[in-house]
């Protein structure tokens, strides 16, 4: 049996004068201590309320700023809306810095600039603190943006590409087809048409996955 707390004996002993009724003797023996109780109740209440509006306002007003950040991704002011989105990845929340971030390295690669595109999935890739489900988006983002960018570690990239191509990454099919284009592109065409018929066949894999991989099946030929 567990060792009794000073705070298990102290309702014993009130339960204990509750039933002798002692009502007067109980007032006078724990009076302070519930007051004191209460107070610090209502003090913790009020703290938790203060906090819990605090965070659903700073929720959104990070919410409103990358929403305006979003809706002037619209107008091609590319460094306004850069900055907005480095503005938020340098003081936002968590879920907004990530967000940011994310769109800014989509941005760059929207703008044509594969190697600074690359080089901003790459920091997230690695990014300790990040989900790595979030990690490895960004792996694969990334990889695509090495493919055209000049300088590239092709070598690195596939062995980064490795581990999200197992079946129990969500990630498999766009990995495997990211190593099939490595794979072209180094001239090994038989290792290509292997991963891309793979993926060709595999009724799991995504239509957009599929109808690339049949795309590229005609293009390498028998």
């Amino acid at each position: 049996m567990a060792e009794k707390t000073e705070e298990d004996l102290l309702f014993k002993e009130i339960d204990e004068e509750l039933r002798q009724d002692q009502a007067t003797k109980l007032w006078q023996a724990y009076g302070k201590h519930v007051i004191a109780a209460s107070i610090l109740l209502v003090v913790a209440v009020a703290g938790f309320q203060g906090w819990k509006a605090y965070d659903i306002s700073t929720r959104e007003a990070d919410g409103e700023r990358f929403s305006k950040a979003q809706a002037m991704v619209q107008t091609g002011q590319r460094e306004s809306v850069l900055k907005a989105f480095a503005d938020i990845a340098a003081d936002g929340r968590a879920g907004y810095i990530l967000l940011a971030r994310f769109q800014q390295a989509r941005l760059l690669a929207r703008a044509g600039d594969a190697t600074g595109a690359a080089a901003a999935y790459r920091a997230l890739s690695e990014e300790g603190g990040i989900d790595p489900i979030y990690r490895d988006l960004a792996v694969i983002l990334g990889g695509l943006q090495e493919l055209n960018a000049a300088g590239a570690d092709l070598a690195a990239l596939e062995s980064r590409l490795e581990p999200l191509m197992a079946e129990t990454s969500p990630w498999r099919f766009s990995a495997r087809e990211i190593k099939g284009l490595l794979a072209r592109r180094s001239g090994d065409a038989a290792g290509a048409r292997k991963l891309f018929q793979g993926l060709a066949t595999d009724p799991r894999a995504p239509q957009g996955v599929h109808a690339r991989a049949q795309e590229m099946l005609s293009i390498l030929g028998n």
